[in-house]
């Protein structure tokens, strides 16, 4: 019986940090134990718990309970383990077994985005990239994917720092870059059309975190002779469901990359 009544106050202590998290500025107690259905005392015995273990805080001029400081170290702790390269390696592989193609995860880093996991497929031909290379945000599709969804003033400054030619498809005049990012954040998904490096095509999404920010891409890369222009709507289908799920891992809580 007594761990009965144990189990039940950690999930009523729970329910009242997470009403709690709904108001910024706070609640008494009486509004509090209306909204989580719970008999006044019982929640005033609760907050008292939880102010004195850290986990809420009451204001002096107001007398209403908010969340407390402490819980910024839980939280803390679960955002520092939640490494991307590691989060995304299972499905990275996952995603190159399927479609027997390179598979790249890369970051933003200032104004370039750099790569930090590569999965190659078993096929004879090999890509040239590798873990640390520098990826071109308006000339591959990993760098597109992230630059599309983006905000406008990072846009903005990317576009002054000079587009550079890379191959004869490479966009270079901002306008055409404008309306190309625009297409992607219709789709969803991102192409390099042998735009970095001639006789290579990419697939890439982007990636968010818990806040909605894009904080990286993953992409499908091979030679054009396999990865056909049939082929990329497919490929664009895998590329986008892996994003989802390593974004998910994240703590992304949207259903769609399109906006």
């Amino acid at each position: 019986m007594i761990q009965e009544n144990t189990v039940q106050s950690v999930k009523r202590a729970m329910i009242i940090l997470e009403e709690l998290a709904t108001e910024k500025e706070g609640l008494g107690v009486t509004e509090l134990a209306n909204r989580v259905g719970l008999h006044k005392s019982t929640v005033h015995r609760m907050l008292t718990t939880l102010l004195n273990l850290g986990y809420v805080e009451q204001s002096a001029s107001s007398d209403k309970y908010r969340l407390g400081m402490k819980l910024l170290f839980l939280g803390g702790a679960i955002l520092e383990r939640m490494d991307i390269r590691h989060e995304a390696h299972d499905l990275l592989k996952e995603l190159s077994e399927k479609v027997n193609e390179t598979v790249h995860l890369v970051v933003p880093d200032g104004y370039r985005a750099i790569y930090i996991d590569k999965l190659d497929s078993n096929k004879t031909i090999r890509m040239h990239s590798q873990i640390g290379r520098i990826a071109p945000f308006h000339a591959s599709a990993v760098g597109k994917a992230i630059l599309a969804f983006s905000d406008e003033k990072f846009i903005e400054k990317v576009i002054e720092r000079g587009l550079a030619k890379f191959s004869a498809n490479t966009i270079t005049e901002p306008k055409e870059l404008m309306e190309h990012l625009k297409k992607i954040r219709e789709s969803g998904f991102a192409v390099d059309d042998e735009e970095n490096e001639k006789g290579i095509r990419c697939v890439g999404a982007p990636i968010f975190d818990y806040t909605g920010k894009v904080i990286g891409a993953i992409s499908v890369s091979g030679p054009t002779v396999t990865i056909t222009q049939e082929k990329i709507q497919e490929i664009a289908e895998n590329v986008v469901e892996c994003a989802k799920k390593i974004s998910r891992r994240m703590g992304w809580k949207g259903e769609d990359f399109k906006i």
